[in-house]
């Protein structure tokens, strides 16, 4: 059973950074993507950062390219995402996600993802 499970969101200003961690259990890194979203109330959820586990391929929506990074660190089965440079319209609700790939899929989109965390809230203030 996938379990996803966030933490480390909370409010800082902007120019701020904040390191966001996934609980990650439940998956077979070479058949799973993994993924950042967020959301904001009003808008459809966001892809923020998708990535293949066991591999060094990342794909990051343009938004977030140069601030962010999202790094997964096996031993600890713990996905992260660093954010850097804050700024207000970052403010939202961040979810961790997984989905199945097959073997030696890159995963480049953020689309077919079915398993979900909680989410936790990233406030930005100017």
């Amino acid at each position: 059973q996938v379990q996803l499970l966030e933490s480390g969101g909370g409010s800082v200003q902007a120019g701020g950074s904040l390191r966001l961690s996934c609980a990650v259990s439940g998956i077979i890194y070479s058949t799973h993507c993994l993924a950042w979203f967020r959301r904001t109330p009003g808008k459809e959820r966001e892809g923020v950062v998708a990535i293949t586990p066991s591999s060094s391929s990342q794909y990051y929506v343009d938004s977030v390219k140069g601030r962010f990074t999202a790094t997964l660190d096996n031993a600890n089965n713990t996905l992260y995402l660093q954010m850097n440079s804050l700024k207000p319209e970052d403010t939202a609700v961040y979810y961790c996600a997984a989905r199945r790939r097959p073997i030696g899929f890159i995963c480049l989109g953020f689309v077919e993802y079915v398993n979900w965390g909680q989410g936790t809230q990233v406030t930005v203030s100017s």
